[in-house]
């Protein structure tokens, strides 16, 4: 899917402004309203877009204490036994399938060090789960950074886009001639 720069300064401002309307964000970028919904509806449809739910702060729920943690896991049994017992964990908030010395990484809160220690213990009853190793994060710079990734794409877009219209011949900002057909 191409993504543009309106696009870019769409999904930006929602990122920043997850809790305002399409009019507010028409108003703020200077475009119509029906362009915001129309081009929020095609970046949901093509899944760039996934949802505008507002991030919950676990420390503030009582969760402090934040780790990783990585599985391994008997492959006889696979990955299905296992995920599915993972999601019924409410402090498991992010699960990934990886690849090499473990095959699951998993981000976890906890109200405590003891409580943490729980919910590992919990993780190591799951059958099929061989052991698994974890780090207590200290500090999170930043977390679910998307918008970077996507100033970066959207540029590349426009790169790749005007290296084609010059390969095309078109006009690419020379003397300001176009020839007429």
């Amino acid at each position: 899917m191409s993504i543009d720069r309106l696009d870019f300064r769409i999904v930006a401002f929602f990122s920043t402004h997850p809790r305002s309307s399409v009019a507010a964000a028409a108003k703020e970028l200077g475009v119509a309203r029906q362009t915001v919904q129309a081009r929020l509806e095609r970046l949901s449809a093509a899944g760039v877009v996934q949802g505008r739910e507002s991030r919950l702060d676990p420390a503030s729920l009582g969760y402090p204490v934040s780790a990783i943690c990585r599985a391994q896991i008997d492959q006889r049994v696979g990955h299905e036994v296992v995920l599915a017992r993972l999601r019924e964990i409410p402090e498991v908030l992010d699960l990934y399938t990886v690849a090499g010395d473990f095959d699951l990484a998993l981000r976890l809160v906890a109200r405590s060090n003891e409580d943490l220690q729980r919910v590992l213990d919990h993780i190591t009853t799951i059958p099929a789960v061989q052991r698994t190793s974890s780090e207590i994060v200290l500090r999170s710079h930043f977390h679910g950074r998307t918008l970077p990734l996507l100033d970066a794409a959207t540029r590349d877009d426009e790169s790749i886009g005007a290296q084609a219209s010059r390969d095309r011949g078109g006009h690419n900002g020379g003397d300001g001639r176009h020839a007429r057909t």
